[in-house]
């Protein structure tokens, strides 16, 4: 990216561009900073945040299959190398911007799970908090959530782990349901993975064209229905 060698001359001294000055900064980098009229993006303090914003824009530029890792570099400003150093290549790097889209999901599911509510409250306003949030990302951004439905399926792995973040809170609810007793004792995380399947098509992405219809409230109420008949010890009493 910078010159490799270079020799200035200001104000009567020379200065070679491995020379640094007493704030440690590099000469060559000093002088690049006064031709781009900002401070440059140095491979060394490049931040994995910052890679993700940039590569979450590039894609939405290019589109998944388009995008490269040279078109994030050069948005970027910096070297392959520095992008190589976080990310071995491109599908490590699609994944990890998968995997913080999925995770954004978590801490207002996890907020439900932790509340001190009956579990038969809680499993409900989990499971609607769930699907009212993948509505509106579909919604308020379609381009960017059809760009994630896409990535989905090239990242496994990430979808594996935030599956397993998910089916740990559902599980954690239905725990403590069964040492209520308003939850027949059973095998909490089989449960867990019953309740997740059963609801699936008001949160998995295959289903997104389905959630603006006008009846899919309607359709997850009676989905509620059938879960509190089979799991809960009375379900005249749930929600």
């Amino acid at each position: 990216m910078y010159m490799k060698s270079m020799t200035l001359r200001m104000a009567g001294f020379s200065f070679s561009s491995s020379d640094k000055c007493e704030f440690g900064y590099n000469v060559t980098i000093i002088i690049t900073i006064i031709v781009r009229g900002a401070c440059p993006l140095a491979d060394e303090v490049l931040s994995k945040e910052l890679v993700l914003d940039t590569t979450e824009t590039v894609l939405r530029k290019y589109g998944p299959a388009k995008t490269n890792m040279s078109d994030i570099a050069r948005a970027l400003d910096v070297t392959h190398a520095a992008l190589y150093r976080l990310y071995s290549n491109k599908a490590a790097l699609k994944e990890a911007v998968v995997e913080r889209w999925l995770e954004r999901s978590l801490p207002p599911l996890q907020a439900v799970a932790s509340e001190a509510s009956p579990a038969s409250e809680r499993l409900y306003r989990w499971l609607d908090t769930l699907r009212k949030f993948k509505r509106n990302r579909a919604s308020q951004d379609p381009e960017l959530f059809e760009m994630y439905s896409m990535l989905v399926e090239e990242a496994p792995e990430a979808i594996r782990v935030h599956r397993d973040h998910l089916l740990d809170q559902l599980t954690a609810i239905i725990e403590d349901g069964i040492q209520e007793g308003t939850i027949a004792k059973q095998d909490a995380r089989a449960a867990a993975n019953a309740v997740f399947t059963a609801t699936a098509a008001f949160h998995h992405v295959a289903h997104a064209a389905e959630w603006e219809l006008s009846d899919w409230d309607s359709r997850f109420e009676a989905v509620w229905r059938l879960i509190s008949v089979g799991l809960f010890t009375d379900p005249s009493a749930v929600k």
